[in-house]
């Protein structure tokens, strides 16, 4: 490529990465504190997704803790983003052909999803992105965070974003913008679960150090409008058990709302992502579980307008980073607040973004910039996020090690002994390996047989990703790095079977074979949902998940 211009820069007290929750509710707090004390003190937040929301996935069931303490009266307010609080919350597990309600089971009080809120996350989005932008804070979608950005020190002073025009060969096409730095006092990172540059951020700083690996799972979702017989609004239903076998964690969800008088349900499966078995595959476990006797009657009738898959940040407690650096922190699901057995992290994520704001704006007050945060670090291990990830620390190993059918029974003792009693039997047990390190070998398994989609309940895969309204240049180079084909082709596909084109939601991954017989490694990288499970879940960790052209992706819509 051409030696890259000279590019332009733009200088902000805060810098953040990622709007979603979390970073637009920093922005917030940051304009908030600064309106508060009459400074005049800049913020701007950088969103990938073509405009705000656009690349937020959530079931949701929204713990309305974070904005209760954001926005005070969001309540009372005629455009409030979340209008259907939940009043029926049943629990079932799920056998091959029945289901058992297991509601009854004593469940520590925080397990209720009575007076939480049911909706769509990115709806909540769309409105925190006004919120902040009648603060003042500028807010710039469709421009993608590509790089970092380093003072003479080694620490954090911007990014580079909105890098466009590159051609497929690598070249700069006519089009060609170099892109710009924006620079700040501080850098806040809320990219969401497995953030390219948060990822280069923990490796260069050694934050995960003294941490378990981060755990994921992937969450798929469809957004139905159905009748109103089918509705119960405010009913929240989950379930865990079938179509998983014991050793597969996950569950599934279904949300009632309405939007705009209309009634809708949201239908989501999650897959924790250290599954053994590379012939699974969660896309297609997510599709037949949808014609269970328990969930298909209030989907009768009804019409999937939307779908969307995105990884989840499980790990918890025992493997969130260090959170601060110098010039800049990580917050919301970046660093992993994700509640597992409470299916939330959306509320921690609001908490966390105003956390790396107030300990920010106290800095800039002080004088300072470039330096590590550690007011933030020290609002956290004294915050309820805190006190809440420690209580469930246990469930997701315990449900790793012992199966679905002992490990959630010990789960819940477990939350149990910490809520009661401020301890745990089991200490803090250990995640473990990687979800990389967790797939086995292909001969060890028997190739799985999905049934067909029917079209009216199933769907698939391809079908579906156009529900995703995603878009990608095509004339761009590929997002999706392999750092070695031959080495996918050895292992991936010899030795594994190839699981990329089944734990992928999206149809980016395919083995094909080429004229001469020979397989060949296709990326199919127009398809791609930003779900990130190829960087999580590949058993060499040899895929590299980047940013493509600002705007590029999903663009969700009542997700």
């Amino acid at each position: 490529m051409a030696e890259t211009p000279e590019r332009e820069s733009m200088e902000f007290d805060l810098v953040i990465v990622g709007g979603g929750p979390a970073g637009l509710s920093a922005a917030i707090r940051f304009k908030q504190l600064a309106n508060e004390a009459g400074e005049d003190l800049s913020v701007v937040v950088i969103e990938k997704g073509g405009e705000i929301g656009a690349h937020i996935l959530s079931g949701v069931v929204m713990d309305p803790v974070g904005l209760d303490q954001l926005i005070p009266d969001w309540r009372t307010r005629d455009d409030r983003p979340l209008k259907t609080e939940v009043d029926d919350d049943k629990f079932i597990f799920l056998g091959p052909s029945g289901a058992a309600d297991i509601s009854w089971l004593p469940m520590p009080p925080f397990m209720k999803n009575h007076g939480n809120f049911t909706g769509s996350l990115a709806n909540v989005t769309r409105w925190l992105g006004a919120e902040a932008e009648k603060l003042g804070v500028e807010v710039f979608p469709g421009f993608a965070a590509s790089e970092l950005v380093y003072d003479d020190k080694g620490a954090v002073k911007g990014i580079v974003a909105g890098v466009m025009g590159i051609g497929a060969d690598g070249q700069p096409k006519d089009d060609y913008q170099p892109g710009m730095e924006l620079l700040g006092k501080y850098v806040l990172f809320a990219e969401g679960a497995r953030g390219s540059l948060t990822k280069q951020l923990i490796n260069k700083f050694n934050l995960d150090e003294g941490r378990d690996p981060q755990k994921y799972g992937i969450g798929l979702k469809e957004v139905w409008s159905v009748p109103e017989e089918n509705f119960k609004e405010g009913y929240v239903q989950h379930t865990m058990g079938w179509p998983l076998d014991n050793k597969t964690g996950g569950g599934s969800f279904l949300y009632h709302f309405r939007d705009n008088g209309e009634p809708f349900i949201t239908v989501g499966f999650v897959v924790h992502l250290n599954y053994a078995n590379p012939y699974i595959s969660p896309y297609d476990e997510f599709q037949r579980f949808k014609h269970h006797d328990a969930v298909s009657p209030f989907l009768k009738g009804g019409k999937r307008v939307a779908y969307g898959a995105r990884a989840i940040t499980e790990g918890g407690f025992q493997s969130v980073p260090k959170l601060a650096f110098p010039g800049g922190a990580l917050i919301g699901c970046g660093a992993g607040f994700v509640n597992v057995p409470r299916i939330k992290g959306s509320h921690n994520a609001i908490l966390t973004g105003m956390m790396g704001a107030e300990a920010a704006f106290e800095a800039i007050r002080e004088g300072r910039s470039g330096d590590t945060l550690d007011h933030y670090e020290e609002a956290y291990a004294g915050s309820s996020v805190y006190k809440e990830l420690k209580t469930v620390r246990n469930v997701k190993p315990l449900w790793s090690k012992l199966g679905t059918a002992l490990g959630i029974p010990m789960g819940g003792l477990d939350m149990w002994t910490n809520t009661l009693f401020g301890f745990s039997f089991f200490g803090t047990l250990s995640h473990g390996k990687t979800d990389a390190a967790s797939l086995k070998p292909a001969k060890n398994f028997k190739p799985i047989e999905y049934p067909r989609p029917d079209g009216v309940l199933s769907f698939d895969k391809l079908t579906n990703v156009s529900f995703t309204n995603t878009y990608h240049e095509e004339d761009q180079p590929v997002h999706l790095k392999v750092k070695d084909l031959a080495l996918q082709k050895s292992s991936e596909y010899d030795v594994y079977a190839g699981p990329s084109a089944r734990y992928c939601p999206a149809g980016v991954y395919e083995w094909v074979k080429d004229e001469g017989g020979a397989m060949r490694f296709q990326i199919n990288s127009q398809n791609c949902i930003h779900c990130k499970t190829c960087d999580i879940k590949d058993p060499n960790l040899n895929i590299n998940w980047t940013v493509p052209e600002g705007g590029g992706g999903p663009a969700y819509s009542n997700t």
